[in-house]
């Protein structure tokens, strides 16, 4: 029996209680986790803005400790440090085929298998494949990838989701060159990997763009050249900032349907917008036939970073190495199980940046 946090039904809040996580089966990894950081994707969950089997184990960002394995598991063993990959590529489908794993077909596959029971005998379904909002979790061989050396396996839990995504939208899809200008939306766990990510990139100016002014400091900290309180008048603000054209480069990473539109608006004749976060359908984005004439503009959507864990990965941990990325500034909240909850108000409320929850286990 471990403690989890687990949706019982879209919609409902989360409950925190014991669960009965059998042992690996074959092809599985069992985890010790380390931490696990409270992503809004996992908020999108609860709510009905993306679907998956419940009741579920939630969380999909984590790293922890391999405890045993199953029959056949041959890359990991006992003992390893591993980060999560909740989005692991089948390498069969059309998608895998053309190089792109991050559209994989089957990547969220696993998400209807059982995972565990309650003590009731309720089955529990894995959430985003993963199942780490939990003290251990059974997972298959391909959700596990070794943690890099030199990478506290706390912090580790942020490469899963937040840094991936981040790293991915600013060099895979909106492929940001140096000295471009880049303005991005959101200053939550992912718009603070994407502010520094474009630092790495080379990029001039760098423009972060949130509802809450107490997000000032910790944009700057990330890399932020400007911040811009969002208004009516942002993207007036940012095309002043950008010599009166308009920023080479938006990232959105809000997922509202104003905040992307005013990510479009904000860029400059021919520009490029890349839209990271998940919206509902409700977001609706709306263009006239003429302006997209016009203004030669790109809009991209893009999932995960457009990132391959096995190859990005590697990349990742050489910058961290080298002092170029900080994973731990990332983290405004460091929590318990029964916390999260109230880290998925403050992301709603748009207060602080990623929330991790610490499971107690030492870093390496």
């Amino acid at each position: 029996m471990v403690r989890a946090a687990f949706l019982p039904a879209t919609g409902s809040a989360l409950t925190v209680g014991e669960i009965d996580l059998p042992d690996p089966g074959p092809g599985q990894v069992r985890i010790r986790l380390a931490a696990a950081g409270v992503c809004h994707s996992d908020l999108s969950l609860t709510n009905g803005t993306m679907a998956v089997p419940v009741p579920a184990v939630l969380g999909h960002e984590g790293a922890g400790t391999v405890v045993s394995v199953g029959e056949g598991v041959t890359s990991v063993a006992p003992g390893d440090g591993v980060v999560l990959n909740w989005a692991p590529s089948c390498g069969d489908c059309g998608a895998c085929g053309r190089g792109e794993v991050w559209l994989c077909r089957n990547a969220l596959a696993g998400a209807a298998r059982v995972h565990a029971h309650r003590p009731d005998g309720t089955v529990l379904h894995p959430g985003l494949n993963v199942a780490a909002f939990a003290e251990e979790t059974v997972v298959e061989e391909n959700c596990v990838l070794p943690v890099p050396d030199g990478v506290p396996l706390t912090d580790a839990a942020l490469l899963g989701c937040a840094v991936l995504t981040g790293y991915g939208a600013v060099h895979h899809n909106a492929r940001v060159r140096e000295g471009e200008s880049v303005v991005v939306f959101g200053v939550g766990g992912v718009g603070l990997a994407v502010l520094q990510s474009a630092r790495i990139a080379g990029a001039g100016a760098v423009i972060a763009v949130d509802v809450s002014e107490a997000k000032r400091d910790l944009a700057h900290q990330a890399g932020a050249t400007e911040f811009v309180l969002a208004s009516d008048t942002t993207a007036k603000e940012i095309r002043a900032l950008t010599g009166g054209e308009g920023a080479d480069v938006a990232i959105e990473c809000v997922g509202r349907a104003a905040t992307i539109r005013t990510a479009w608006e904000s860029t400059r004749r021919g520009g490029r917008t890349t839209v990271v976060g998940i919206g509902g359908t409700d977001q609706q984005v709306t263009f006239n036939a003429l302006e997209l004439f016009h203004w030669g503009r790109t809009l991209s959507g893009c999932v995960y970073g457009n990132s391959d864990p096995l190859r990005d990965l590697p990349v990742l941990a050489e910058h961290i190495r080298a002092g170029r990325l900080d994973l731990a500034s990332m983290v405004t909240d460091r929590i318990g199980l029964e916390d999260i909850p109230g880290a998925f108000e403050r992301m709603t409320a748009g207060k602080g940046g990623r929330a991790l929850v610490e499971f107690g286990q030492a870093g390496r």
